[in-house]
């Protein structure tokens, strides 16, 4: 039997138009939102939610998450443990991801190995076996040895690190077309490059090149010729120049932006990703937090800060479509999506641009914008319950009040009205 729920609401942010409405009500009826508007007719035997004292927005979203991680500071062990393991930690940050008001996650996994469990997770939680943020997966990380995806790199022992080199890491073409295949096969949402070098592994830089003209062409084309997006970890003007010109859907990171850059990104339409959260140490230069990341991660942060201060600056003054993520595996636990609208706040980014980040882009960025990421009649019933301010407090998405995920009622972290 189908069940009849109104909200109400004490402000709502409907994740699109720039205002807070008062006195605004909610139906949802099955999983459904049905109606949006104030005084709306209740349904007989409908039950009623007050959320008076909340500001209710539709149900944020993560776009980057390395939800394999149960604790960040294991973080090191990720190639040591099995894949169930793993998996479990999926399992867990989707759980931690939805009480804290982030309905749906895009997974980037760290460790998949051979294996496609993720899948698993996703279906477990989707069937509703368990209850977790809706899921949006890739597998693997498409990279060449010894490049910011090749995790075996930290291995010096040659034999070791050889043994623990996954399949999704190789060189030429056609492996990378295999690669998304299989991984499509499988059940892949979208597919992820590595063009660039990164920051938090310790044999590449964030401007080496680690796939060449072709193995990108590849890996896009194959992408798109079977319906799925891309995306790549990337951080130079001239790698996200050259992947512009490829077709590439989306970018993540970017955080060596120039003005020339951006311009393209706002020509194109290309979405960026720009996770801000993983680099606040040496812009806000915070000394203690910076001491909790490897030797070689702090050095690259040190090398690069004026870059990134630079580049952090011209995205944020950009009109860049931009969507909402995190990447924590060092410092904050992978499902503490909050700290990002601390971020982006402190950048100086409008609130209500941020709140359309974490929901109506990022739907669209996940190719959802059909069911979620807006407070509207025919879309699926994700909702999220704040009581501070979300427009002065860069800190509100740290407390969430209420969580409702496709119109059921699921637990929220630090309680609401009951």
């Amino acid at each position: 039997m189908q069940t009849s729920t109104l909200i109400i609401c004490g402000q709502l942010y409907d994740g699109v138009r720039p205002q807070l409405e008062r006195g605004m009500e909610i139906l949802v009826e099955g999983s459904v939102i049905t109606g949006v508007g104030r005084n709306l007719s209740r349904p007989r035997d409908c039950q009623v939610i007050d959320l008076g004292g909340m500001t209710v927005t539709p149900g944020m979203i993560d776009a980057h998450i390395h939800s394999d991680i149960f604790d960040w500071r294991n973080y090191s062990d990720i190639l040591m443990r099995s894949e169930v393991w793993n998996n479990l930690g999926h399992l867990h940050t989707a759980q931690r991801s939805l009480e804290r008001g982030f309905t749906t996650i895009r997974a980037h996994a760290l460790a998949q190995g051979r294996g496609y469990g993720l899948s698993d997770v996703r279906r477990a939680i989707d069937e509703g076996y368990f209850q977790g943020s809706r899921m949006v997966i890739t597998f693997h990380m498409l990279g060449s040895p010894g490049s910011h995806a090749d995790a075996s790199q930290a291995i010096i022992n040659p034999w070791l690190s050889d043994a623990a080199s996954q399949p999704f890491i190789g060189s030429g073409a056609d492996f990378f077309r295999q690669v998304v295949r299989k991984d499509i096969k499988y059940g892949a949402d979208f597919i992820k490059l590595f063009i660039s070098g990164g920051f938090s592994t310790p044999g590449d830089s964030p401007e080496n090149t680690y796939l060449s003209d072709g193995e990108i062409e590849a890996i896009i084309t194959t992408a798109r010729s079977m319906g799925r997006p891309t995306t790549a970890h990337v951080y130079t003007p001239e790698h996200m120049q050259k992947l512009i010109r490829f077709g590439i859907t989306g970018m993540e990171h970017g955080s060596l932006m120039d003005e020339e850059t951006a311009a393209l990104f706002e020509k194109t339409n290309t979405y960026l990703v720009p996770t801000f959260c993983p680099y606040n140490e040496i812009i806000n230069l915070d000394e203690a937090a910076l001491a909790q990341k490897e030797p070689h991660f702090q050095a690259k942060l040190r090398k690069y800060a004026a870059q990134l201060k630079k580049g952090r600056e011209i995205i944020a003054g950009s009109s860049i479509r931009l969507g909402y993520g995190t990447d924590f595996v060092t410092v904050h636990q992978c499902y503490e999506s909050w700290y990002e609208y601390q971020s982006w706040m402190r950048a100086g980014i409008d609130p209500f641009r941020i709140l359309k980040a974490a929901t109506s882009t990022n739907a669209e960025i996940l190719g959802l914008q059909d069911r979620i990421g807006t407070v509207e009649p025919g879309k699926l019933a994700d909702l999220a319950g704040w009581r501070r301010d979300l427009l002065g407090d860069e800190d509100a998405l740290s407390e969430c009040a209420f969580v409702m995920k496709g119109g059921v009622r699921c637990r929220a972290l630090h309680g609401g009205d009951q």
